[in-house]
């Protein structure tokens, strides 16, 4: 069975997960890529062929123009691909956000946390999922747009989203890279808990560490036992945009069962180890620790800071980011109903543009 995955998106981290299935696929793969960009398209059709040649996979890409202004538009799109997977790599927020200073955006989203961010990210992946409802309700959606809080957000839209890239693969891969083959890595990670590798290790102390289990028993101090991971202060898209390629290229092709990591799985926050068998996604903890007790561990990373959902569908912002919102917008820092998420990214989009006029 040949698997259809169709990619939106065409800049970096979308080229890296592209080229990454086009060198590794171990099953038939068609890859659609898609976005606005025909010239660029091109290049990257080109680049996936000649990776595929050059380590002999059974990838074959093509390209589709796509444009990603309402569900209306893409919707032909996808119809057309008929896929097994759809992975939303576009957003109108630059992940290089992270490592961005000198405006008042910036400043707000380094001091109050990337989930100032949440609007920008889920507004192309909301349209996304709303049109897959409609002409491929039986696809799956990864949506790689800020997946542990964002996940929340498209599932409690009703729309069809199993697991987001990066986060969580990131550590676990980096992780399982310092241990060498064979082992047994689990690892249970808030986006919160990446920052300490983007600084030496003798300056992690102050962050949360992720909860890491090795051949079944938690680690006491993965600070310690990790000291030579190094991550860039950049998004380090060289690891996560090969996280969760072996996940995709499962998720699109039969009779595949495969362990591995993923932020956002299931649209819960956070990130999880997982296990793809018999055509579904399911969290694969570490014996001893219950699906509650993982999703509260996560939970409370945006608890303390940063963006809750109710089940109602209601976006609150908590902690230093509430603070924040509140002295540029106190408005919007009231949060807003996600049936609204069109119309907040408007006020949300005037915000941003307003904070980047002014210098630091």
């Amino acid at each position: 069975m040949t698997g259809r995955i169709l990619l939106f998106g065409t800049g970096a981290f979308a080229t890296r997960i592209a080229c990454d299935i086009a060198a590794t696929a171990r099953h038939p793969v068609r890859l659609i890529l898609a976005g606005r960009d025909r010239d660029r398209l091109a290049w990257l059709v080109t680049a996936c062929r000649a990776r595929a040649a050059t380590f002999g996979t059974r990838v074959e890409t093509e390209l589709a123009v796509a444009d990603l202004s309402s569900a209306e538009a893409v919707a032909p799109v996808i119809a057309a691909a008929r896929p097994d997977v759809v992975v939303q790599a576009a957003s109108v927020q630059t992940s290089a956000v992270i490592a961005r200073s000198g405006d008042a955006w910036s400043r707000l989203v380094a001091e109050g946390g990337l989930s100032a961010t949440a609007v920008f990210q889920a507004l192309l992946s909301a349209r996304v999922g709303r049109a897959m409802t409609q002409v491929a309700p039986r696809a799956q959606l990864v949506n790689c747009c800020f997946p542990d809080v964002v996940n929340g957000m498209l599932a409690a839209l009703d729309l069809p989203v199993v697991c987001g890239i990066g986060n969580v693969g990131i550590l676990s891969s980096a992780f399982a890279g310092a241990l060498g083959p064979g082992k047994d890595v689990r690892v249970l990670a808030h986006y919160g808990t990446i920052g300490a590798w983007r600084r030496p290790p003798g300056d992690r102390g102050a962050f949360t560490p992720p909860r890491v289990w090795l051949d079944g028993s938690e680690i006491p101090d993965v600070h310690a036992r990790f000291a030579e991971v190094q991550l860039t202060p950049e998004p380090a898209i060289e690891v996560s945009g090969s996280a969760t390629v072996p996940l995709l290229v499962a998720m699109a092709t039969a009779d595949t069962t495969l362990r591995a990591h993923a932020p956002g799985a299931l649209g819960l926050p956070g990130g999880y180890p997982v296990r793809w068998s018999d055509g579904a996604l399911a969290l694969d903890l570490p014996p001893g620790l219950t699906r509650d007790e993982a999703v509260a561990w996560n939970r409370a990373f945006e608890e303390r800071n940063g963006l809750l959902i109710s089940p109602e569908g209601r976006v609150t912002y908590t902690g230093l980011l509430r603070e924040r919102l509140a002295t540029v917008s106190p408005a919007l820092a009231e949060g807003f109903d996600l049936r609204d998420l069109e119309a907040m990214h408007v006020e949300m989009a005037a915000l941003r543009e307003r904070l980047q006029a002014e210098g630091a």
